[in-house]
């Protein structure tokens, strides 16, 4: 049987998750030694480059996982049942979030990315009911798609989710350019120039080959609270005390 070429969803999945977790390395830890001045035998600096470095390639997390996303929503045969999963971890994540980025069990003013990933895929069905619903040109059906978009837009804007409504914005824009890899690839690193090295995030993209690989369907979504759980200790105890 001859190999499938080209990176798989799950390769994509660990790219994303990797790039992540260096993300947020430097956000959760190296960025309170720069605030605390605790830089132990470096100088603030050499820490300020090291922040910089790990947060720029951490910038290609959040668009693979969009991309993602929008590939879950497409394959996905329980909607429901998927967008269930989002809320749950949403949730589950919150305090570990809020522990990581402010220090503090209740945070307000900024919610986690789970949130702006559930309302990027209930965007995402709102757009594809006009689709299947209503028969008109295509560029008639994306004047209708218009408003369904600016809800999801402004619902994160309100949340103050991670990424906020130029999250949900990005991840509209992926998936009305699905049809074609090349152009929705382009596309993608478009819309996401507002954070240029983000944009770099669609060169894998670019070569996906439309298969799941590993089953890892859960790694994510446990991953994400676990790792930012473990960060905020480690920031607690090394950086902070």
């Amino acid at each position: 049987m001859q190999e499938n070429k080209g990176l798989s969803g799950s390769t994509l999945k660990m790219i994303a998750i990797v790039t992540m977790f260096i993300d947020h390395i430097g956000a959760v830890i190296v960025e309170r030694m720069l605030l605390t001045g605790n830089t132990g035998v470096y100088t603030y600096e050499q820490i300020y480059i090291l922040d910089r470095v790990l947060r720029s390639i951490g910038r290609l997390g959040f668009p693979l996982f969009c991309f993602l996303l929008v590939e879950g929503f497409q394959h996905t045969k329980h909607f429901g049942k998927y967008a269930c999963r989002l809320l749950v971890f949403a949730l589950i994540s919150e305090i570990p979030f809020n522990l990581a980025f402010s220090g503090s069990v209740f945070f307000s003013t900024y919610q986690n990315v789970f949130f702006t990933l559930l309302i990027g895929l209930i965007t995402m069905w709102g757009c594809k009911q006009v689709e299947d619903r209503v028969s008109l040109h295509a560029g008639l059906q994306m004047l209708l798609k218009i408003p369904v978009i600016l809800l999801g837009y402004f619902v994160a804007e309100f949340l103050y989710t991670d990424y906020a409504g130029l999250g949900v914005i990005c991840i509209m824009v992926i998936y009305l350019f699905r049809q074609n890899r090349m152009i929705q690839a382009f596309a993608g690193a478009i819309a996401f120039v507002w954070e240029l090295p983000a944009s770099f995030a669609f060169v894998p993209v670019a070569f996906y080959n439309g298969k799941r690989g590993w089953k890892m369907k859960y790694f994510f979504y446990v991953f994400y609270p676990a790792h930012l759980l473990l960060l905020y200790l480690i920031a607690y105890f090394f950086v902070l005390t």
